[in-house]
């Protein structure tokens, strides 16, 4: 006589964690492509954050159908598991996202130099390739988290001239693949030199300006440097990360 096995179900929960994962997936890379095309207001924005929201979906449904197979014997370990894979995956962006929240001054505009920070170009040239954006100048008071939070962030002291300094920060800024957008060689009433440029993120394309004042010293020069994020109060430490970088590449160039 044959006996007849009943093999326990899958666990519902289980399937339709996947389902949410794959669509998660989806939802994210075409919120990513839509920011990283250009769409970085409200559509592009809202792709992205759904795309996050459907893979905290996704571990939670997983959750609950890892509990419904652990006291049901039912069926789905490897769906549950894959799901929680690509919901985490997703995750791991807003994660790391948060912790510069909590970990960084709430800022989005940082300069080598709070006391006197470079002004952005007014120039007809300059506002047209910023959308006629300025960024707004801020009170003093304002900066001062940044000195803690970002103590590499200083000037770059150099013994050159003004006028092969601005050569260097100009190289540097290409090299960092920037878009210059208008340059002045340091000279005239006031003696400093100035580049504006328009600095993009790897992943989502988002639009940062950059500018840079070259001032002449009796032993050298002076560089300072000011990058601005157009969105956001919080820039999760990106323009301090961008202006070290500079200033590495600087300190590169000037050692050749």
């Amino acid at each position: 006589m044959r006996r007849l096995v009943l093999e326990q179900p899958p666990s519902r929960a289980a399937i339709w964690s996947v389902r949410i994962a794959l669509f998660a997936v989806v939802v994210t890379v075409y919120g990513a492509l839509l920011v990283r095309g250009g769409q970085q207001g409200l559509p592009g924005l809202a792709a992205l954050g759904s795309g996050f929201a459907l893979a905290l979906l996704t571990v939670l449904v997983a959750l609950i159908g890892g509990v419904m197979i652990w006291n049901h014997g039912l069926k789905g370990v490897g769906r549950v598991s894959l799901a929680i894979v690509l919901g985490l995956g997703v995750l791991t962006t807003p994660a790391a996202m948060l912790v510069q929240l909590a970990r960084l001054p709430t800022l989005n505009d940082i300069t080598t130099d709070i006391d006197d920070p470079p002004a952005f170009s007014r120039s007809r040239a300059a506002l047209a390739a910023r959308g006629g954006l300025v960024p707004a100048e801020r009170p003093r008071d304002s900066r001062l988290p940044q000195r803690e939070a970002y103590q590499r962030i200083i000037p770059i002291i150099t013994e050159l001239p003004a006028e092969e300094a601005f050569e260097i920060a100009l190289k540097a800024a290409r090299n960092m693949g920037w878009q210059v957008i208008e340059g002045t060689v340091p000279g005239g009433r006031t003696g400093a030199g100035r580049i504006d440029a328009i600095a993009t993120t790897r992943i989502l394309r988002f639009a940062d300006d950059v500018t840079i004042r070259i001032r002449p010293r009796v032993d050298g020069s002076r560089i300072d440097v000011r990058s601005v994020s157009r969105l956001g109060r919080h820039d999760l430490g990106t323009n301090a990360a961008r202006i070290q970088a500079f200033s590495d590449e600087v300190q590169l160039l000037m050692s050749r």
